[in-house]
C-alpha cells in the first residue's frame, strides 16, 4: 500500500484487506510491505473485540480528508460538527487524529483544556451538552509543543482515543485527519474496521495542484475499501460583501472539483466560497455559521451537512434491512 506511505503506488496493489497483502509481487519496495506481510495491518481479535464494545453506541462514523494541507479540512470537520450539533437531540463527537498538527481544540473554542480520567475511561471535552472534542492537543503542556512522534506511537494512541474514551451514546463520530494517506489514515481504516464507518468526506480546493493530490487520496479510499460520501470543494470563489462582484481566487484551470468528480464517479456534495470572517471565527473558537448565518458560506455549509445526514441515513436504513 504505498501510497499510504507516500511512495509510488504499485500498479496492482492488492490492498490492506487481501490475503496477499505484503506478498504480492507488486508488492516488492513498498514501504508498507514488512507491515501489511506480518497483518500488522488491523487489530488482533481482542483488541477488535475491545474496539468493537467501545464503539457499539456510535451511530455514525465520518472520515474527513484531505490530500494536502492547507484546503480548510478542519475548519470543515469543526463546522460540520457544530451543524450537526445544532440538533439538540442529535449526541455528536469530534475526534482530532492530526496528531502532529492538532488544530480542533483552537477552532472549538477549548484551548488549554484537559482530558480526565474516570472507571469508564478518558472523558472528552465539551463544548456543548450534546458536542464533545477529543485531541492529542487536550495531552499537551503547551499549545506551541511539537509532537515528534513515529508512526507506532501515532498509531498507538489514536487506538486508545477510539478504545479508552468513554464517548456513550454517540449519533455522530466526526474525524478530522491529517492531510494525505500516511500512517495515521491506515490505522483508522484499519481499527474502524472492527466496527463500522460510514464513509469520507474530501475536502479540496479548485486548483489542479490541491485536485493532483485528491486524486490521489479518492484511490486511497478504494484501495482500502472505504466508502465515499463526497468531495466538498472549499474556498470556490470569493463574493464581494461591497460590490457582489464574484472573483476566483483559486481558479479551477482544470474544471474543479466539479470536473474531477464526473470523471471520477465521485459525488460533488458542494462548494463553499471564501469568507474571511471563517478564519475569523475559527481563531475565536466560534461556530462560523452561529457567527455568519446569512454568509452565502453558511448557506452553502448547511446543504452540504443536509448531504451528508442523508447519506448517512440511508446508510442506517440499508443495514438495518440487512440485518
Amino acid at each position: 500500500m504505498a501510497d499510504a506511505a507516500g511512495g509510488p503506488q504499485p500498479e496492482d496493489c492488492p490492498g490492506t484487506g487481501s490475503a496477499q497483502a505484503g506478498r504480492a509481487a507488486a508488492c516488492q519496495g513498498c514501504p508498507n510491505q514488512k507491515l501489511c506481510a506480518a497483518g500488522a495491518a488491523g487489530p488482533d481479535p481482542a483488541e477488535a473485540a475491545a474496539l468493537r464494545e467501545r464503539l457499539r453506541c456510535v451511530k455514525h462514523v465520518v472520515l474527513v480528508l484531505s490530500g494536502k494541507g492547507g484546503v480548510g479540512k478542519s475548519t470543515f470537520s469543526a463546522l460540520l460538527a457544530h451543524g450537526l450539533a445544532a440538533d439538540e437531540s442529535k449526541q455528536v463527537a469530534l475526534l482530532d487524529i492530526d496528531i502532529c498538527g492538532p488544530s480542533i481544540p483552537k477552532m472549538m473554542g477549548l484551548e488549554g483544556e484537559q482530558v480526565h480520567q474516570s472507571g469508564s475511561g478518558w472523558s472528552p471535552v465539551y463544548v456543548e451538552e450534546n458536542l464533545s472534542v477529543m485531541s492529542v492537543g487536550f495531552l499537551l503542556s503547551s499549545p506551541d509543543d511539537a509532537v515528534i512522534w513515529r508512526g507506532p506511537k501515532k498509531n498507538g494512541l489514536i487506538k486508545q482515543f477510539l478504545r479508552d474514551v468513554d464517548w456513550g451514546e454517540i449519533d455522530y463520530l466526526i474525524i478530522d485527519t491529517p492531510p494525505g494517506t500516511s500512517d495515521e489514515h491506515l490505522s483508522i481504516v484499519q481499527y474502524l474496521g472492527a466496527s463500522h464507518v460510514d464513509g469520507a468526506v474530501i475536502i479540496t480546493t479548485p486548483q489542479e495542484v490541491s485536485l493532483q493530490d485528491v486524486r490521489k487520496e479518492i484511490n486511497f479510499c478504494h484501495k482500502v475499501k472505504l466508502p465515499i460520501i463526497g468531495v466538498v470543494e472549499n474556498m470556490s470563489g470569493f463574493l464581494c460583501p461591497k460590490c457582489k462582484n464574484e472573483s476566483q481566487i483559486f481558479p479551477p484551470s482544470t474544471g474543479g472539483a466539479e470536473k474531477m468528480c464526473q470523471n471520477l464517479n465521485v459525488s460533488l456534495l458542494g462548494k463553499v466560497p471564501l469568507d474571511p470572517q471563517i478564519g475569523k471565527s475559527c481563531d475565536k473558537g466560534q461556530s462560523f455559521l452561529s457567527e455568519a448565518p446569512e454568509s452565502p458560506a453558511t448557506s452553502s455549509y448547511r446543504n452540504i451537512i443536509q448531504r451528508i445526514q442523508e447519506y448517512c441515513d440511508l446508510q442506517h436504513t440499508q443495514e438495518e434491512k440487512i440485518i
